[in-house]
Order: structure tokens, then C-alpha cells, then sequence
């Protein structure tokens, strides 16, 4: 009778990657978790490879020491790959892109470090330069047909041509002949980012998932991004507490202490980035990579109920795990000049150890977190009490039985987001069932002030009058609902049995069968069109509808009981008596059935006495 609803997307590869999972592993989940963990695996590797090249390029010395040299790669590629940050890309099976993207976004990575290690003028070298930057382009759209995210990939190749590839300088250089053609080569991953770019916020948008300028201003998103750029760097500094779900605040104040402090954080890093930007190039580097990597997901562009998302972090953070392999590299030559190789290696590797092992068993107890609901919302409430944690979990006591549980979560809920006219749709459902019918209707109200177009808000109040008696009520917001949304099959099937309480059996009738048109397999759809052949003396019809609601729902006494009493009044009383029987040992306490198993009993005892 209640409804609410759900909306997702995906992009192309990703599905096509989920399309060859399931003609392997069918509907078991161990298959796209394991393919999700040999993606990270994978991408540990190349980011390995990739770490090898430009800490080399970016200090020589260290380009000099081959064993120092892999460590620090080594640590820069276990940072990223072990870091419990990365448990939700991994972890959850449907968050494929991230893990996807990762994989072709690194490879376009390495095969540009390739292609630009090919820049002598003989023809070995050019063709292996151009065979390598065709592999960068191939690359470069399959991570952006994977994960819209990855349209920052042509500006981080930007950034490695300034540092540490220096092939462009931020001078009058920029447009010679040189510099040009360095930027002709990116000019295809410009124009695929844009397409695919223009395509994700149209996708989001048709989604009615993107957050107005009239609902989040200039001022707010600037104040989220700035929020998500100082997050994830302390999150890697200090993983602890984190949650499936950061959820965004009902009000963004600039001048609230952790968005305040975030805009002096960015503005620090940033100040520090470019005030030692000829000492240490590679922290403005790192600093802008980070910032060009975030900036898709940094909340400027807003969609969706979180101010951040662990998941995120996936790509940007790579920024980071780079500059600590470059840290490890620095004290692996300290060491070295201080003290003997062995005794480097020694420190070195212990330390990285050390903080491999205390990564890894927060990345253990993280993953556990995705092993159940239960789990993953307690959690998040745990970690990040939020309005949609405690409508979550609310609505996971209300299945279980819950009711009372249920209803102050949902009213919790409320009170740290009074504005969510979701939240109100689902207490309202649930005070509908207890029986609180006058509290459901005010906040389904409630709903459709915040949310005027939600067909379900409509339908759900529609039910709630009907359950007074307020039928003529009921029919108007039922209509309501179908004029926004006319394939809404609950809706339909309510108006039918509204309408057919109001005594338009014909009416009615359509309306069932487009609900049924809609979902074939709706029994409560069955059972109110068979009501209402019934009503209309078309007793076969009728009779074929009720055997259908129990054929789709076996273990529904009720469907039993009125395929009993259509059977009873088509003079089969030995076969009403069977459904009455069955409907007993379903409900016991429906005492109708039993009234009417004795009179259909009683019925069978007197044909068999009439003389024949």
C-alpha cells in the first residue's frame, strides 16, 4: 500500500564488466568481490611501476640507488593499496568503477611515462613513442567510459610534463613550438573528458540527483570543497573513524569551526605549496594533483546525500601515496649517508613495515563493516550519526518487527534533518501501519510541501485518508500521484480499490489491469480485480484472478479466504472448504475463516443428505 523508491547508475564499461562476472559467477557474490580485489591488486602493481619512474625522475640520487629507489616505491604502492581508505572502493561490489577506472587511469599513466621516455629523434624511438601514446589515449577512455571521475587524467598529464617530466615550463616556452605540440598531444583526452563530463551531469540531472544553485549557493559549495580537500589527507594521516556514509549537513555555515578550519588548512597547504615551489617542486605538484583529482567529486558540482565518501578518495590520494614513497626514498638516503646500507635498508624497511601491518588491520576491521546491513549502518551511525544512518537502521527494525524501534529512529532522524521529505515519507509509513493515521497524513503533508512532485508522497497519503474512511480524499491523491508518475503500479492498484469502494467497478477495473500490465506478478493487484469482476457478476474471470493471488502468494490466509468464498458462492463447497482450511492453518485467529468453513461444511453435509 506504502511505497518508496531508489535510483542508481552506472557507466558504460562498468557495466560490461559486471555482464562478463555474471556469466562467470552467476549471482554469488565471492566472484565480484574477487574481481574487485584482483583490480586493486592490479592497480597496487602498476601504481608500483609508476612510483618506480617518477621518484627516479624526481631525484636522482635516489635514481641512483636501485634498491632505495624500489623501496620507496614499494611503500608509496602499499600506502595506497593497503590504506583502509580503500575499503569501500574495494569492498563493496557495486562500487566496480572505482576500482576499474583506477586500473585504466594508472595504465594511461605508465604508458604516457613511456611513450615520454621515447623523445630522441630516430625512428625506433618515435615509433615505440607513438605506439605507447596510442595506448594512453585507449586507456585514457576506457578509465573515463569507466568512472566519470576520471576526466581529471589529461590535466594530471599536464602536470607531469611541468614535474617531474619537465617537458613544459610556466613561462613564455608554454607556446613555442614545443610547448604546443606537448599540448596538441592531450587535445583528444580534453575533448573526451568534456563529452564525457557534459554526459555525467546530464545523466545525474535526468536522475533529479543534482543539487540546485537554488537549494546550495556559491558560497556553500566552495565551502564543501574546501571541506573535501583537507578530509582526505587527515584521513590518511588518521584513519580512524571512518564511515560508510559522511552525510551533508542540514546547514553549511563558512563560518562553522570544521568548515572554517578546512578554508585555512586549504589556504596554508596551498600558500606553503607555492611559497616552496623551486625547493620542493614535488609538494606543488602533489598539491595540485590532488586538487585537479578531487575537484569532479569536491562537492562544487553537488549530487547525492554526502559531504564526502571514502571512495573518492581512490584516485586523488594516490597524490599522496606518492609523496610519502618520496619521504621514504629521502630518509633511505639519510640513512645511507649516516650509517651503513645494511642499517638503512634495516630502518627503512622496518618502518615501513610497521605502518603496513597497523594499516592493515584497520583496513581487516574496515572491511568488516561491509559484511552485513546491520553492520554497515550501526557503523555509520557510530561513526557519523546522520539522519539517513537512523532512517537506515529504522527501517531495518521495522522489517524486523520492530515498530516502536523503528519509529524513533525515524523521528531521530527528523530532528537532525527536519528537511528531508524522504525521512518523513518513511515515518509516515510506518506510523500508517501502527495505526497513528492522522501523524502519517501530517508528515506524508509534510513531504509534499519539501518534495512537491513525489508521486510517492502522494500514494502513501492517498492510503492513509483511504484507511480513514476518507475515500473521495484518497481517490484525488492517488490521481494526483498518477499524473506525475503514470507507470506507478502501486498507485493504481490503490485508486482500483478506491474506486471500487466508491462503487465504479468498471473504473476500478482498468486501473488493476494497468497495475497488472505494469507488474504481472502484483497478487494484491489479483485479489482487487477479482473483487471487482466479482462485483461485476463476471464470476469466471473472478474466480481464474483470486486462484492467480494465490498461486503468487501460497502463505496469504487472507487470498485463501476469498478463494474460498468465490468458490462457496459458485456452489463448490467442498472446495471452498479446502481454502478455508488452509487459510486456518495460516492464521489461526481469522476467525472469518472459520465461520465460513462451517457454513461451507454445512452446505457439503446437506447436498449429500438431499434424496436424488
Amino acid at each position: 500500500m506504502f511505497t518508496s523508491f531508489h535510483v542508481g547508475h552506472y557507466v558504460p564499461l562498468t557495466w560490461v564488466s559486471f555482464g562478463l562476472d555474471y556469466l562467470v559467477w552467476g549471482m554469488d557474490p565471492f566472484g565480484y568481490h574477487l574481481t574487485n580485489l584482483a583490480l586493486h591488486a592490479a592497480n597496487a602493481v602498476l601504481f608500483f611501476l609508476i612510483a618506480l619512474r617518477l621518484l627516479a625522475l624526481a631525484s636522482p640520487a635516489l635514481a641512483a640507488d636501485r634498491l632505495g629507489l624500489r623501496v620507496a616505491a614499494l611503500a608509496a604502492a602499499l600506502l595506497f593499496s593497503v590504506h583502509p581508505l580503500r575499503v569501500e572502493s574495494v569492498a563493496w561490489a557495486t562500487e566496480r568503477r572505482d576500482v576499474l577506472c583506477g586500473f585504466f587511469y594508472l595504465l594511461a599513466v605508465l604508458s604516457y611515462l613511456r611513450a615520454a621516455n621515447h623523445l630522441l629523434p630516430n625512428d625506433a624511438r618515435a615509433q615505440s613513442r607513438r605506439v605507447w601514446y596510442a595506448a594512453t589515449i585507449a586507456a585514457g577512455a576506457a578509465a573515463m567510459l569507466s568512472k566519470s571521475m576520471a576526466v581529471s587524467l589529461p590535466a594530471i598529464l599536464l602536470l607531469l610534463d611541468l614535474y617531474p617530466l619537465k617537458r613544459l615550463r610556466l613561462d613564455r616556452s608554454l607556446l613555442d613550438a614545443k610547448g604546443r605540440r606537448v599540448l596538441a598531444e592531450k587535445a583528444p583526452l580534453f575533448l573526451f573528458a568534456a563529452a564525457v563530463a557534459a554526459l555525467a551531469v546530464l545523466a545525474v540531472g535526468r536522475a533529479d540527483a543534482l543539487t540546485s544553485v537554488g537549494r546550495m549557493g556559491i558560497v556553500e559549495r566552495l565551502s564543501i570543497a574546501c571541506f573535501s580537500l583537507a578530509f582526505y589527507p587527515f584521513k590518511m594521516l588518521v584513519p580512524l573513524h571512518l564511515s560508510p556514509l559522511y552525510e551533508l549537513p542540514p546547514v553549511i555555515g563558512p563560518w562553522t569551526p570544521p568548515f572554517a578550519v578546512s578554508a585555512l588548512a586549504v589556504i596554508g597547504i596551498t600558500g606553503l605549496a607555492v611559497g616552496l615551489r623551486r625547493r620542493w617542486p614535488a609538494l606543488a605538484a602533489t598539491w595540485a594533483g590532488y586538487v585537479v583529482m578531487l575537484l569532479p567529486v569536491s562537492g562544487i558540482v553537488h549530487n547525492g546525500p554526502q559531504i564526502t565518501a571514502d571512495r573518492y578518495s581512490y584516485l586523488p590520494c594516490l597524490a599522496w601515496a606518492l609523496l610519502a614513497g618520496g619521504g621514504v626514498g629521502a630518509a633511505w638516503l639519510y640513512l645511507r649517508r649516516t650509517r651503513s646500507v645494511s642499517s638503512a635498508a634495516a630502518w627503512t624497511v622496518a618502518l615501513v613495515l610497521i605502518v603496513t601491518a597497523g594499516l592493515g588491520i584497520l583496513t581487516w576491521r574496515q572491511a568488516y563493516v561491509w559484511h552485513d546491513t546491520g553492520t554497515f549502518w550501526a557503523q555509520a551511525l557510530a561513526a557519523s550519526p546522520s539522519a539517513m544512518a537512523h532512517a537506515s537502521i529504522a527501517t531495518l527494525l521495522a522489517d524486523q518487527g520492530r515498530a516502536q524501534d523503528a519509529i524513533r529512529h525515524y523521528e531521530e532522524a527528523l530532528r537532525l534533518n527536519p528537511q528531508s521529505g524522504r525521512i518523513h515519507i518513511s515515518l509516515g509509513v510506518e506510523l500508517a501501519r501502527q495505526g497513528r493515521l492522522a501523524e502519517a497524513i501530517a508528515h506524508d503533508e509534510e513531504a509534499l510541501r519539501l518534495m512537491p512532485n513525489a508521486a510517492v508522497a502522494y500514494n502513501n497519503l492517498g492510503a492513509a485518508l483511504a484507511a480513514q474512511g476518507r475515500t473521495e480524499e484518497a481517490i484525488e491523491r492517488y490521481r494526483q500521484a498518477l499524473r506525475r508518475l503514470p507507470d506507478y503500479a502501486e498507485a493504481h492498484n490503490n485508486l482500483g480499490r478506491s474506486l471500487s469502494d466508491s462503487g465504479h467497478q468498471a473504473e476500478a477495473t482498468l486501473h488493476y489491469r494497468e497495475a497488472l500490465r505494469l507488474r504481472p506478478d502484483f497478487a494484491e493487484a489479483h485479489d482487487g480485480l477479482a473483487r471487482a469482476l466479482f462485483k461485476q457478476g463476471l464470476m469466471a474471470d473472478a474466480l481464474q484472478e483470486f486462484r492467480e493471488a494465490v498461486r503468487l502468494r501460497p502463505a496469504d490466509a487472507v487470498a485463501r479466504y476469498n478463494l474460498g468464498n468465490m468458490l462457496a458462492g459458485l456452489g463448490r463447497p467442498d472446495d471452498a472448504a479446502i481454502q478455508f482450511r488452509e487459510a486456518l492453518r495460516l492464521d489461526p485467529n481469522l476467525r472469518q475463516a472459520q465461520a465460513a468453513l462451517d457454513a461451507a461444511l454445512a452446505r457439503s453435509s446437506g447436498a449429500q443428505k438431499r434424496p436424488q
